[in-house]
C-alpha cells in the first residue's frame, strides 16, 4: 500500500512539472505580445518548476512580458511598458491574497489616489497575444493561428477628454473602459474573421 501511494505521489508530481513548458519556451512564447524590435531585450516574468512566478529573463529595455499560465487552456501571453510594473505588481500581490476582482480596483483606486500607487503619466501600452489550445504547442512554444488585444492605459481618462465611446461602436474601433478612474484605458480588440 505505502508503495502504491509513492508511486501516485510521484506520478502527481511528474505530472506538475511536465505542466510547465522550459523556460527557454515560456521566454519564446510570452515575447511573441511584444512588438517584434523589443523582443530580445524584454524582460520575462515566467514560472519555475514549482510553479511559482519568477524571473525567467533580466530586461534591456522598457518592456516586461508575462509568460503564459500553464494552468489555463490555451495560449496568453502579454507585454507592456515598464511604467505599468507598480500597478501590474499590485495587482499580483492583491490577487495572492485573495482579494477579487472588485476589491483590487478599490483598493488599487484609493492607492493612486493617494500617491501610494504611481501610475503613469503618459499613455502606456499592454498588448496580449493569445491562442486557442488547438493552436497552440506547449511542449515546442508554436502558434499556428493567434490574434494581439491592445489596451492604452491613460489614467484618469474620460471619453470627454478622449473623444473616444464608452463601448465599442463597430468590429475592431478603440474605446475607452473605466473612464475618469486610474484604470482608464482604451481597448482595441481584434476583428474577428468569422
Amino acid at each position: 500500500m505505502k508503495y502504491a501511494y509513492t508511486l501516485i505521489l510521484m506520478f502527481l508530481i511528474l505530472n506538475t512539472f511536465a505542466q510547465i513548458p522550459s523556460a527557454d519556451i515560456q521566454i519564446k512564447t510570452a515575447v511573441l505580445a511584444a512588438p517584434e524590435d523589443k523582443r530580445a531585450g524584454a524582460m520575462v516574468y515566467g514560472y519555475d518548476t514549482k510553479g511559482e512566478f519568477v524571473v525567467l529573463r533580466k530586461g534591456t529595455n522598457e518592456m516586461i512580458c508575462l509568460a503564459d499560465n500553464p494552468n489555463q487552456a490555451g495560449l496568453s501571453v502579454s507585454c507592456y511598458h515598464k511604467d505599468l510594473e507598480p500597478f501590474m505588481a499590485r495587482g499580483r500581490e492583491l490577487k495572492a491574497e485573495g482579494k477579487s476582482f472588485q476589491e483590487t480596483f478599490d483598493i488599487r483606486e484609493a492607492e493612486a489616489k493617494s500617491g501610494k500607487l504611481i501610475m503613469p503619466k503618459q499613455a502606456s501600452n499592454l498588448q496580449v497575444y493569445s491562442a486557442k489550445a488547438e493552436d497552440y504547442n506547449a511542449t515546442t512554444g508554436e502558434v499556428m493561428k493567434g490574434s494581439f488585444r491592445y489596451v492604452v492605459y491613460i489614467p484618469w481618462a474620460t471619453a470627454a477628454s478622449t473623444g473616444l465611446p464608452i463601448k465599442p461602436e463597430a468590429p475592431g474601433m478603440p474605446w475607452i473602459m473605466d473612464p475618469g478612474t486610474h484604470r482608464a484605458h482604451i481597448m482595441i480588440n481584434p476583428v474577428s474573421k468569422d
